[in-house]
């Protein structure tokens, strides 16, 4: 068994322990909780907590936590610690790791992990033992698909030869999505290794701030949600909105970066400043509450590798309005609309027409409903065990 951490009721992983379990160990890279509150840090802990929770586990989970404050705060979040786990340390990252491989390796015994999670082509960490198989995630290549990267083809190189390098060591790759799963196909030699798709789940909805948050006017108002990032290209709902209407546009999300600049530039030179709201980071109360109240949600994205909002708002019972591109008409399916340009004209014309068909369909927050829940994280759960099941399987052979 792990040796036990004295005083904290933690069991660590060491190394190379001795091996008195049937079930394989399987390591789970969660390194990136320690941004708890992006998309990686609530994958990590959504995936986890669905895989605890399986009633069918075929496997004995190992998280791959952050160290220090952060990791035993991140332990405790599963089951108050009990479950074992290795911490994250710098030497782990693998700059250090390639050097040590080939020193370390003839001295590590078979055993001390059956299979290593590696849960996001970003990762920096790989097993020290390269006789352990790799399951890798690849969530997006969202550089090959927008036109800041498209203007650095060197960088692109660069991005494309690293993933190229973690899909040489895996066993198997998971794509969120099959639009992911097609641009890996294409773009990389997968040599024999199979591709799957497993959707990411959509968790339980947080409970909404009580109040209306203090920088929103009354009145009614439109939605959209994410970081002021140039492929979120929220700009092109300006030009909509200064053409057409008298809606008011709540933007929630990050917005000191250069394109939350741009985007504050153009509000004022289109004289929106009384109908566009640069809200910035909201809380997750404020956010559900806009959620749970605007008219519609509008998100023009241009690249996404799954697209969690668009399904966070139909959560709500809401309208959506979406670019047809990349993942999203695989997520969204038929409950939302499609803008196939951003002339402002055709944006306007296909919200005005959407919100009419909503307001006259009977049943239509309901189905909105019906169709976020069928993203869960048990199903999400359930089929990443199908995939180490099926590496640990082919290992075995």
């Amino acid at each position: 068994m792990p040796r036990g951490v004295p005083g904290d009721g933690r069991r660590r992983m060491v190394d190379s322990p001795k091996r008195t379990r049937d079930r394989a160990r399987v390591v789970i890279d969660l390194e990136r909780m320690r941004h708890a509150n992006c998309g990686l840090g609530r994958y990590c802990r959504h995936l986890a907590e669905g895989i605890l929770a399986a009633p069918r586990r075929s496997i004995d989970p190992v998280l791959f936590v952050p160290r220090a404050g952060d990791g035993a705060a991140t332990v405790r979040h599963f089951s108050d610690g009990a479950v074992e786990h290795i911490e994250v340390s710098p030497w782990r990252k693998e700059p250090f790791a390639r050097f040590l491989r080939p020193l370390v390796g003839p001295f590590r015994p078979e055993g001390g992990c059956d299979l290593w999670h590696v849960t996001s082509q970003s990762s920096k960490y790989l097993p020290l033992d390269a006789r352990v198989p790799v399951v890798l995630t690849i969530h997006d290549l969202n550089f090959l698909h927008d036109e800041r990267h498209r203007q650095r083809p060197a960088a692109v190189r660069r991005k494309l030869a690293a993933v190229q390098a973690k899909i040489d060591r895996a066993a198997a790759v998971v794509a969120i999505s099959r639009f992911v799963a097609d641009d890996v196909a294409a773009r990389f030699d997968l040599g024999d290794r199979p591709l799957h798709v497993v959707h990411n789940g959509l968790p339980p909805a947080p409970a909404a701030a009580p109040r209306r948050p203090a920088f929103l006017p009354p009145g009614p108002f439109l939605l959209t949600v994410g970081a002021a990032l140039p492929h979120k290209n929220c700009h092109v709902l300006l030009g909509m909105l200064a053409r057409h209407g008298s809606e008011r546009l709540v933007i929630a999300g990050r917005s000191a970066t250069p394109y939350g600049a741009l985007l504050a530039d153009e509000i004022r030179r289109l004289a929106l400043g009384d109908r566009v709201i640069l809200a910035g980071e909201v809380s997750d109360g404020d956010r559900q509450w806009l959620y749970e109240h605007c008219e519609a949600f509008l998100f023009p994205s241009l690249t996404e590798g799954f697209g969690f909002p668009v399904l966070e708002a139909m959560q709500c019972g809401k309208p959506v309005f979406a670019a047809r591109r990349t993942s999203l008409p695989e997520i969204a399916g038929d409950r939302a609309w499609w803008w196939d340009s951003f002339d402002p004209d055709h944006m306007w014309r296909v919200v005005r027409e959407g919100m009419a068909a909503a307001a006259a369909t009977p049943g239509f927050a309901a189905a909105q409903r019906l169709h976020a829940e069928s993203f869960s994280w048990r199903g999400a759960a359930e089929g990443y065990l199908r995939v180490y099941d099926e590496v640990l399987a082919r290992r075995a052979a």
